[in-house]
Formats: C-alpha cells, structure tokens, sequence
C-alpha cells in the first residue's frame, strides 16, 4: 500500500481546512439523502409493482408464466444495456470502484454514473434480480462528493474526502444506519481514522440521514422486537456460529467470482443478452416463489419475524444463496449487502433451530441468532467486521447482542483468514469486476 497516493496531505489538517471539509460534507449528505431517498422509494413501489403483476399473471396460466419470464428478462437486458451504452464504470456493485478511485483520484463521468446507476438500479433491483439497494447508493452518493468538490474548486485530496463521505452518505441513506455508513468508510474504503476523513463522513452521513428521515421515517429497517440481553451460555453457540459464516462466506464469495468468470466465458454472448438468460431464470423463481426474488428485504423480515417452518426456511436458503450471485453477474447495477443479509440472517435461524433440538434450554430466540448471523456473515464476506456489527445493530434496533456478534464476527474473520480467503471487494477490484 505504500506505492498508493494518500488521500490528505498535512496542508489539509489546519482548523480551516478542516472546517471548510466539514462543512461542504453537509450539502454532500443533503444531495445524497435527497437521491437515496427517491432511490429506495422508487425501488418500494417496483416491488409492490413487481409482486402484483406476478399475482394476477397466475390467473393467466401458461401466457401469464411466460409474460412474467419474458418481462423479468426484457427488464435485467435493458439495465445492463444502459450500463453498457452510457456508463460502463456503473456496472455491478459500484463500491469496488469506489475504492479504486480513492487510490488513484477519480475518473469518468460523475453525473453520467449518477444517472444510470439511478435509472439502471431501479431496473435491476425493481425488476426482480436478487441484488442490493447499497451498490447503487453508494456509487451515487461518492459522485455527488466528486461533484460538489470540483465545483467549489478543491484540490484532488480534499475531492477524495468528499467522494469518501458521499460513499458514507449513501450507505448511510440505503439502509437508515449513519453509523454503520461513517464506519464503512473508514474500516473498508479509506482504511484509517483520519480526523478529516472521519468529520466529512460523520457530517455527511448525519445530514444524509436527517433528510432521508423526512421521506423515510426514523424507525429502524427492520421490526424486531424488544431481546433481552443473554447469559455467557450464548457464546459457545456464537462462536460456532461464527465458524459456520465463516466457512460459508469463503463459499459466497467463491460463489460469485465463479458466477462471473462463467458469465464471461460465454462471449459471443452480448452483456444485454447474458442479462435477458439471467433474467429468464430469474422470473421462472419468481414465477413459483415471488416473495423470494428483488433485494430480499421482505424475506429478511420474515425469518426476523421467527415464524418460518425449517423445510420453507431451508428451501428459501439455498434459493437466495445462489440468486445473489447469479444476479450480479449481469454487471447490472446493484450491490452485495442487502442479499448478504437475508442469507446471513437465514443461516442464523437455521443454526438456532439446530440448537434449540439438540439443546432446549439455550435461553434465545430466533431472532438473537438472525441478528448475529447477519454481522458474522457480513463479517465474513466483506472483512469489515465492526462494520457488520453495527450495521446489525442500526438495522434492528438490538443493542443486546453487542458480546454474541463479537464473538461470532471474530470467528468468522478468523476462518475466512486461515483459508486464505480474500474479502470480496478486493478480489472484485483485483479481477476489475466493479
């Protein structure tokens, strides 16, 4: 990392320059909250959308089977068209890229990438591929930062910052967790605790938040009720747990590295038409299972719900643990999070439902395993574990489970590292699948 540029130099840590990066990191998160906000109340309505027409093409029969297919694929063929013809550095996650521009200073064109990951995510994520509202927000919100710093004339370190804290802002916005937006920042993207870095994040995350709520509401993503916190019995089981996600977030991420190198193989296939078999595939699960295709939000409040039967929960499992990872392969706009939580969630059902047989008197519920299921799984995937925590915590609104989904996360680091397991961003960056 030593050949990479630093993103401040010591000229940038005076009061007024801190000042000023403090302050321009408002309008950051206000722009960013503004456009995340329309992003995910959009994607909302598509997915009311998106389940009616598959509901009332079941009376329709066999036309109504191959109209939602057809519609599905048409949809997925069109996002990576646009993506293609207008944006190319819009496609998948956004997030690698984010990353790489932090290393090496911006480049391409941040209102044409603004514009199509808006319209290409709602596409994508609206029209049914398993992908993650964050992607698109993240990228979105790192432009607006780009925007904002060449029009108030800043020096490409200080552009850097604000491009960091719109990334902060759209995480922030994409999931009502400023906290977890600010820490993703400086635990993944920038990698330090710079005191500039952390005010233009904080800021921009906070002023995100504050007008996303007016739109949104302030009650967390996710209803879960009220835990209690648990005894020392739990952290065996978190610790297992943690094993677990860690084995199968190496899988994940194997997963999706091969979903894409397959994808790319197939060239005489063009991007949109890889998107339109993807998509197909993507409507036949939507055709028999509508509940279980889009980002999953609805699933994972399901399983937090705690009322899932193991057949249907193990059923829906290994359907979301694949749909991810094929639906990413489009390089349509879209992200990893949102999937990654529903699968982290659902393993940590399952894992409860295998304890509570074999051990009745562990003092848990459903839930206290979802929970830390999701911060190890992200744990696992991603390799930013405090991250994944308070995300956990910022989504749910549980602040009991702070020691499980220590123990569970430190597991399931420790894993995905003795096999040698890179974090599913670097290796994204490194095979430049942005």
């Amino acid at each position: 990392m030593s050949d990479e540029p630093k993103l401040l130099n010591d000229k940038m840590e005076g009061p007024r320059s801190l000042f000023a990066l403090t302050s321009l990191s408002i309008a950051v998160g206000i722009l960013t909250g503004l456009v995340a906000a329309s992003f995910r109340l959009f994607l909302h309505r598509a997915d009311i959308w998106r389940t009616y027409f598959i509901v009332r093409a079941h009376s329709w029969g066999v036309p109504g089977f191959l109209l939602v297919v057809l519609s599905i694929a048409l949809i997925a063929s069109l996002a990576a068209w646009i993506v293609s013809r207008f944006a190319p550095d819009a496609s998948g996650s956004g997030i690698p890229y984010v990353e790489h521009q932090l290393r090496v200073g911006w480049f391409g064109n941040p209102v044409s990438i603004i514009i199509v990951k808006f319209f290409g995510g709602l596409l994508a994520i609206g029209g049914g591929l398993a992908l993650g509202r964050e992607g698109p927000t993240v990228q979105m919100g790192s432009g607006i930062g780009q925007l904002i710093g060449r029009a108030f004339r800043r020096n490409q370190n200080e552009c850097r910052v604000f491009l960091a804290a719109g990334a902060g802002a759209g995480l922030a916005t994409a999931f009502n967790a400023p906290i977890a937006g600010a820490i993703f920042v400086l635990e993944e993207l920038v990698g330090s605790f710079h005191i500039a870095v952390t005010g233009a994040t904080l800021g921009a995350s906070a002023s995100a938040i504050c007008v996303s709520s007016v739109f949104l509401g302030q009650s967390p993503d996710f209803r879960v009720p009220a835990l209690g916190f648990l005894g020392f019995g739990m952290f065996p089981a978190s610790f297992v747990l943690g094993v677990l996600m860690g084995l199968l977030g190496v899988t994940y991420n194997h997963s999706i590295l091969a979903a894409l190198n397959l994808s790319s193989r197939f060239r005489l296939f063009h991007g949109s038409v890889r998107a339109a078999v993807i998509g197909a595939f993507v409507g036949i699960v939507g055709w028999f299972a509508p509940q279980l295709i889009g980002s999953g939000d609805n699933v994972t409040q399901y399983v937090l719900d705690g009322k899932i039967l193991l057949g249907a929960l193990a059923y829906d499992f290994f359907l979301r643990f694949f749909l991810g990872p094929v639906s990413y392969a489009t390089r349509a706009p879209g992200g990893l999070f949102a999937p990654m939580l529903t699968v982290g969630a659902q393993v940590g059902t399952l894992f409860f439902m295998f304890c509570a047989h074999f051990f009745p008197y562990l003092n848990a519920t459903p839930q206290h395993f979802a929970i830390v299921g999701i911060a190890a799984f992200f744990a696992a995937v991603v390799r930013a574990p405090v991250t994944g925590i308070i995300l956990a915590v910022e989504l749910t609104g549980s602040f009991s489970l702070f020691l499980p989904m220590l123990v569970a996360a430190f597991a399931a680091v420790a894993i995905a590292s003795l096999l040698k397991d890179p974090p599913i961003y670097e290796s994204l960056s490194e095979t430049r699948y942005f």
